[in-house]
């Protein structure tokens, strides 16, 4: 059995090392010090098991549990965690296994025997939670057995396309299976609306013109393309740039 212990804090990493050997003395234990180095070790040793830490500088251990729902067979996670007992009614609610530090050995026995794997519904659920929230810093997709990450600051503009959305930036482009209005409400501090199927990213926009046939567009830096505007975001559109 593979276990990936995933902690920035060495002390627990050892610590959780250390009880799982106890435990289960043919185990193989692999660590990680953040979620970015974690989906990396993930997609090379196919571990059964990740225990996330969830506070994490960088990328915490919600958001890395969201990006392994990419995974053709996502490991089960257990989380880990220093909360308080009041913020813990948001993993009870949702049926997702923790262990609250410091770990017992008996607790993480238990926890390890019912392990399973947690989805999109249950992660959604978590992030949004007002004791726990959290805001992704990348958007992922698989691709070719590997996840590929792109940093929020990045990328320049969402467009959705029936029941994809496309996230673009100067020389690449990745599908997303998430509704752009989801997208929107989680990075509303870094998107604004230009459409209904459409969101840019304010730091990126060059310019706003207005076409022959009465139409509106905006250049954003680096990219060949221009978005349409629509008459009914054009006034929103026109206020972020005034404060810019």
């Amino acid at each position: 059995m593979k276990i990936l212990i995933v902690d920035d804090e060495a002390l627990a990493r050892d610590r959780l090392h250390d009880l799982v050997l106890e435990l289960y003395p043919d185990a193989t234990t692999i660590e990680a010090t953040n979620g970015i180095d974690a989906l990396e070790k993930v997609t090379e040793h196919l571990p059964k098991i990740v225990l996330l830490d969830i506070r994490m500088p960088g990328m915490d251990g919600l958001e890395m549990a969201n990006h392994l729902l990419h995974v053709e067979t996502p490991p089960a996670i257990i989380f880990t965690t220093a909360y308080q007992d009041h913020a813990l009614s948001a993993f009870d609610a949702n049926a997702v296994d923790y262990l609250l530090k410091p770990i017992r050995k008996e607790r993480l026995k238990i926890a390890i025997e019912r392990a399973s794997e947690v989805n999109r519904t249950k992660l959604t659920s978590l992030r949004e939670s007002e004791e726990i929230a959290s805001v992704r810093t990348h958007l992922s997709a698989l691709i070719q057995g590997n996840i590929q990450l792109i940093p929020i600051e990045n990328i320049y503009y969402l467009k959705a396309d029936q029941k994809y959305v496309t996230a673009a930036w100067p020389g690449g482009e990745i599908l997303l299976d998430e509704p752009l209005i989801s997208l929107e409400a989680e990075f509303k501090n870094y998107f604004i609306r230009i459409h209904r199927n459409a969101l840019i990213a304010a730091n990126y926009i060059e310019s706003l013109r207005k076409t022959a046939d009465g139409q509106h567009t905006i250049k954003l830096s680096d990219m060949p393309l221009e978005l349409t505007v629509s008459r009914r975001h054009l006034p929103d559109v026109k206020k972020i740039i005034k404060l810019r």
